[in-house]
């Protein structure tokens, strides 16, 4: 009987203290808590795939921004960690390697990803495991819908979308617009439904919708039957792999009118894949290196320094959301869960070199856009323009834009539906019954990991 007494006891111990460790790791309280230690902070993203530019860029900003906060001391005495899984671009793999960071590594806090596909896989075990995850560059508005743990310091889709029909209609006079766009991307989707809704709403036709996937090796037929109707623009919002190409046979087909885009061309890839084809095309984008402004030339300075290159807008958010998480870190007074996210949503005029950061009550980054032109002779995006969103001006005493043209806009209000699903002939907004039409085979197969 004391056998067996004794075999119970053992048993019953090691049940005890399993269930202590699980619960550890989706408390409200994460491991570590408010006690002292590193912090450790959970980074994931592509760094082998796809989309590997965007990956790497935003490990690299994070890696600067603890550096640069560990020599200072860290954050109340403590030091932050990165712990970085690659997630090869798959939104399944984004949802592996977080349940990884959160259950084996005990992160504290997550910043990823950049593709809003892949944030959406990720988002709902952070969100169930009550683990605050800032996202630095996905746009997507379903992303921080998936619950209160979930934020970003990027501006979303329905501004970026609207940013660059203001853009057409205003400054290009454009009065109609093609668009070809990923028919598998969230990212692409959602900006080719808020730029046909706005740039109709300026008095300007969409006269062709087309779509490709990430496995289109070539585009020409799409591309000729947008020549065929001569719009004034071709809105591409796509990524840098696929843009590229479709610039450079763009070009072969004589279409020389202006080719425009939003921000999931900035990578230092597109420059090889599109050459001088990228001549007369503009982005939208969360900032530009070439801004005078000490605190962002000095992160350009610290940034080329370390990685030998020049920081795309994807390394300034990623920098950005790790200084916004630290700084939460310290207004909470540590690392409990709830009060760190509390701390996270409630970041009010921060100043980042991505511009000050506020987050509304959606828990979405309230900035303003600039406005790219490319100069592909030297492999740079140069201002045009700022374009502020609906209640924001721009700042009075600064000479961060005293030479720039800025412009203020209506994003508050924006119809922030994206297309669903993966089949070529989905409907681009509520408002609207055009479809997008695929010359590719094999479209539902491959998931594009776009912001």
């Amino acid at each position: 009987m004391k056998n067996i007494f004794l075999a119970f006891s053992i048993i019953f111990s090691i049940v005890f203290s399993s269930a202590c460790v699980d619960k550890g790791a989706n408390s409200t309280t994460t491991t570590g808590g408010e006690g002292s230690g590193d912090i450790k902070v959970g980074v994931y993203g592509d760094t082998s795939g796809a989309t590997s530019s965007f990956g790497q860029s935003t490990k690299n900003g994070i890696q600067l921004a603890f550096e640069e906060i560990n020599a200072a001391g860290g954050v109340n005495g403590r030091k932050l960690i990165m712990i970085f899984e690659d997630d090869q671009g798959r939104p399944e793999q984004a949802k592996t390697v977080v349940s990884k960071l959160i259950n084996q590594d005990k992160v504290q806090a997550l910043l990823g990803e950049v593709a809003s596909t892949n944030s959406l896989a990720a988002a709902p075990v952070a969100q169930d495991a009550k683990i605050p995850m800032i996202t630095p560059s996905s746009t997507n508005p379903k992303v921080t819908e998936v619950g209160d743990y979930i934020s970003r310091v990027c501006f979303i889709d329905p501004f970026q979308g609207s940013v660059m029909a203001r853009f057409s209609a205003n400054t290009l006079k454009a009065k109609t617009a093609a668009i070809i766009g990923d028919v598998n991307s969230d990212y692409s989707k959602g900006l080719t439904a808020v730029f046909e809704q706005e740039f109709t709403k300026l008095g300007g036709q969409v006269v062709a919708k087309e779509a490709y996937t990430q496995t289109d090796p070539d585009f020409k037929g799409q591309l000729t039957k947008i020549r065929n109707l001569k719009p004034d623009v071709i809105y591409i919002p796509g990524y840098y792999g696929q843009v590229g190409i479709i610039a450079k046979q763009a070009r072969e087909l004589d279409m020389n009118m202006p080719l425009l885009g939003g921000d999931g061309w900035d990578s230092p890839d597109l420059w090889k894949l599109g050459g001088e084809a990228l001549k007369n095309a503009f982005i939208s984008n969360h900032y530009s290196a070439d801004n005078p402004a000490p605190e962002i030339q000095n992160f350009v300075k610290a940034y080329q320094a370390k990685f030998s290159v020049a920081p795309d807008s994807l390394a300034a958010l990623a920098y950005d959301a790790a200084k916004v998480l630290a700084d939460a870190i310290r207004r909470a007074g540590g690392t409990d869960s709830a009060k760190l996210k509390d701390a996270i949503n409630a970041t009010k005029e921060f100043k980042g070199v991505t511009g000050s950061i506020t987050l509304d009550a959606s828990r979405n980054a309230v900035k303003p856009a600039v406005v790219l032109e490319l100069s592909p002779a030297e492999s740079k995006f140069t201002f045009k323009e700022t374009i502020y969103p609906e209640g924001m001006s721009a700042p009075t005493n600064t000479n961060t834009n005293s030479s720039m043209n800025m412009n203020s806009m209506s994003g508050g209000n924006m119809n922030s539906n994206s297309m669903t699903g993966g089949n070529m002939n989905s409907n681009v907004s509520s408002g609207s019954n055009m479809s997008m039409n695929s010359n590719s085979a094999n479209s539902s197969a491959m998931n594009a990991n776009m912001r």
